[in-house]
């Protein structure tokens, strides 16, 4: 029988409403408090399973402080094996009021209608809809068919990235790493399942890690990618090696550095890569040299990708990860990297003919590709048109639970404000600032 720690909260304790209200929260102060004095789990036995001074399980306890760390949060949820806590909706700082740039939000706006109806959503529909890993059904021994079916579950949560933020999702994510994590501790494998499983677990990682760095957990998302990286390895899976390198590369600050990075990513590719994984990888470099200012690097990092592209065998398999990389994809990621380097006229219809594309219920990345887009109007001289996309994407970003559009959007809006006097541009800085 897999190892339980003592720390295991009973199964009639998990149902507890205050329980459920202090881990939504990531309040482990009172969690800590609970555990004590309804199960009789001694704050000194807390503290030895979750690897924190016993002082400092008891400071938490009485509301000194609470537990930020990323590592310390998953030690403490593993040792006290709460199933699926992680689902809920994580805090949304950018919609609150006194949050620059929202300072007149009304108190029961759309935005506020449209997160109390995703945190329904996701405290509760999700809750139901995704059973913990761990319970009754969980094997002891872990089989091949097992873990496809595990991969099965986590592509079918990763679609919820097309329409949620990394704020919505971010705990959903990281609550199937952790319970993967515990699956690979307590159950007995062959040795292919096992590899598999890390697999699994490398590839949710990542999934983790880009919810937090589009949520703004960046030192989440390293942590995670870091993960990522190490499991790949274990693995021997190459692909997602390369990715946890690409997904490094895409926050490190120092451009030089993360132009390395990226190319290591594509150097872990191998004959046997399948199209979309290389296209994929090769668009990321192309990015990171973009940033870089490497222009006639950006453009062989692009023409790479575009050949796997179109030399994709057909009915060729592509891991679910890389499933969603595209021409239109591919376009999106050409005008980025043209504007990036200054080049309007060659990134506005690339980026005119993708956007066409995308369905406005894809709110954060079409808010997203429309901050470049304006960004490069703004670039040839064409300031009503970059006022004009610039509300839209504003419209589109409203209530989204990501701080990457508000981030890209901000140089365009100080960009903007220099020509204050336009009428179109008077309208969309009244719009930001409201």
């Amino acid at each position: 029988m897999p190892y339980q720690p003592p720390t295991a909260l009973p199964a009639n304790l998990l149902n507890d409403v205050e329980l459920q209200r202090a881990l939504r929260r990531h309040d482990f102060g009172a969690v800590f408090r609970i555990a004590r004095s309804r199960a009789g789990i001694p704050y000194a036995r807390i503290a030895d399973e979750c690897d924190i001074k016993p002082i400092r399980v008891g400071e938490v306890a009485r509301g000194k402080g609470r537990i930020t760390s990323f590592a310390k949060v998953v030690a403490i949820s593993d040792a006290l094996r709460v199933p699926g806590h992680m689902v809920g909706l994580s805090p949304r700082p950018w919609e609150d009021s006194g949050t620059p740039g929202n300072e007149n939000a009304p108190e029961n706006g759309p935005t506020v209608r449209r997160r109390t109806v995703l945190q329904a959503a996701s405290t509760a529909g999700l809750a139901a809809a995704l059973p913990a890993l761990h319970g009754p059904t969980t094997p002891l021994h872990v089989t091949n068919s097992y873990v496809d079916g595990l991969r099965r579950r986590t592509a079918r949560l990763r679609r919820l990235d097309e329409i949620l933020g990394g704020g919505d999702t971010y705990r959903v994510y990281l609550g199937e790493y952790q319970a993967t994590k515990s699956l690979l501790r307590d159950a007995t494998f062959t040795p292919s399942s096992r590899r598999k499983l890390v697999a699994l677990l490398a590839e949710q990682a990542q999934q983790a890690g880009w919810a937090a760095f589009d949520g703004g957990r960046q030192a989440d998302a390293e942590s995670l990618y870091d993960e990522s990286k190490t499991a790949a390895l274990e693995a021997e899976d190459s692909d997602l090696h390369g990715n946890a390198l690409a997904f490094l590369a895409y926050q490190t600050p120092d451009p030089q550095i993360a132009v390395e990075i990226a190319a290591s990513g594509c150097e872990a590719l191998s004959a046997g890569s399948p199209s979309g994984v290389r296209a994929l990888l090769h668009e990321r470099l192309a990015w990171a040299c973009a940033v870089a200012g490497q222009a006639s690097r950006t453009e062989r990092a692009l023409n790479a990708a575009q050949a796997a592209l179109e030399e994709r065998p057909a009915g060729e398999p592509q891991p679910d990860w890389a499933a969603w990389v595209d021409e239109t994809e591919l376009n999106i990621m050409t005008g980025r990297c043209w504007t990036e380097l200054r080049r309007p006229f060659r990134a506005v219809p690339v980026l005119i003919r993708a956007l066409d594309q995308y369905e406005d219920h894809h709110a954060r990345d079409k808010a997203l590709y429309l901050s470049w887009l304006a960004d490069s109007y703004l670039a040839a001289g064409e300031v009503e048109e970059a006022a004009a996309v610039t509300g839209r994407a504003l419209n589109l970003a409203s209530g989204v639970a990501s701080v990457r559009p508000r981030q890209r959007l901000a140089p365009v809006l100080r960009e903007l404000h220099q020509y204050r006097n336009v009428g179109a541009v008077q309208n969309v800085l009244q719009a930001a600032g409201a």
